[in-house]
């Protein structure tokens, strides 16, 4: 199959491909630069990045943003005319910061998912960055399109479908999720669906808005699948875990090495969506003590009260990125169990794009 490049606006990436935002601290600058410099886009995370910052437990919201920007010069170094983007969640406190600083360091990319980013647009002015929102149906691509269109004369430059294999928080209950993996027409339907509500903003907007598919995407057969539906692109996160470049903590890349197809389970986050991970002893604890109260608040989440939420994600997701494994939510895709080794990122994007 012939692989078009993705085309985002004026910005152009050779790989039709996605580097999935992966926080906190699994796909920041190193990552990000390297997908970049391969030809695809690499994100960043802006889900605390600051966290190995010195002063980050004292100035959290300052870390964070300072984190932003260097992480992003880091990437820039390595792929100077590479596609470079920020996947910021409208779920986290700061949502507007977050975003702008992102826009200010220079982003080419702003994606936006774990909610509907229906404020997006004011944050980034239309000369300065792409805007990308996530969608997980066709109800959710129909609304917020509507609404950008109606409340900002603005649409999306990209759209990313994310489906329901993907890692990290899902927008699906628990019921959807075990409809869709039991049935992957049902899935293929709803993706058609949202391809004919872009299609109308198309026309609208005499434009093309490239749809990008997420989740599962772990093979060469997966990705022309993809394009086979009509996908301009496609998103890939959990691949690029196990790869010499990730920021990752190498613990956290032996975890996906280790673990096996019934190892990767769906999990309540405090998000208040509901997530996939490898099981592990913090899983076990979780469902076995109901709550882990947090030692302090990481100010992370808007719908987080520390009073009453399960557990700390920020702090479970700090542990991962830095390899204590025993105690850390490790988030993963359906099919991470299928890694067997640490490769480079040019060896993924290889095995997903050229391979015989």
């Amino acid at each position: 199959m012939d692989y078009k490049p993705l085309q985002i606006g004026e910005k152009e990436a050779k790989i039709p491909l996605i580097q999935g935002g992966m926080g906190i601290g699994i796909s920041l600058g190193s990552l990000a630069g390297a997908v970049a410099k391969e030809g695809a886009v690499g994100i960043i995370s802006a889900a605390q990045p600051g966290f190995r910052e010195p002063d980050f437990e004292e100035n959290l919201l300052e870390a964070n943003l300072r984190a932003i920007k260097k992480e992003y010069e880091k990437a820039r170094r390595m792929a100077p005319e590479g596609v470079i983007g920020f996947n910021v969640m409208v779920a986290m406190n700061h949502y507007k910061e977050h975003v702008e600083a992102a826009v200010e360091a220079g982003a080419d990319l702003i994606i936006s998912g774990a909610g509907l980013p229906v404020s997006l647009p004011e944050y980034v002015p239309v000369e300065k960055a792409k805007i990308a929102p996530i969608v997980s149906s066709a109800k959710a691509a129909g609304v917020l399109l509507k609404l950008w269109g109606k409340k900002y004369n603005r649409t999306a430059d990209l759209l990313i479908v994310e489906g329901p294999q993907a890692g990290g928080h899902l927008g699906f209950s628990l019921e959807e999720l075990s409809a869709y993996e039991k049935c992957r027409e049902s899935y293929e339907k709803e993706v058609l669906s949202i391809f004919l509500i872009v299609q109308e903003y198309e026309e609208k907007y005499k434009r093309k808005i490239p749809v990008v598919l997420a989740g599962g995407i772990d093979s060469k057969e997966a990705v022309e699948r993809a394009l086979e539906l009509g996908a301009d692109g496609v998103q890939v996160a959990s691949r690029f875990v196990t790869t010499e470049e990730c920021d990752a903590d190498i613990r956290y890349k032996e975890s996906y090495l280790k673990a096996e197809k019934e190892d990767i389970v769906l999990v309540k986050s405090p998000v208040g969506m509901p997530g996939r991970a490898i099981k592990n002893p913090f899983i076990d604890r979780v469902y076995q003590e109901k709550r882990i109260p947090p030692k302090r608040c990481y100010d992370c989440l808007k719908t987080c009260n520390p009073a009453e939420t399960p557990y700390c994600i920020t702090q479970a997701l700090m542990n991962a990125a830095r390899g204590d494994i025993e105690n850390a939510l490790l988030f993963c895709g359906a099919r991470a169990w299928k890694a067997e080794r640490i490769e480079s990122v040019k060896e993924v994007i290889d095995s997903l794009f050229f391979s015989k």
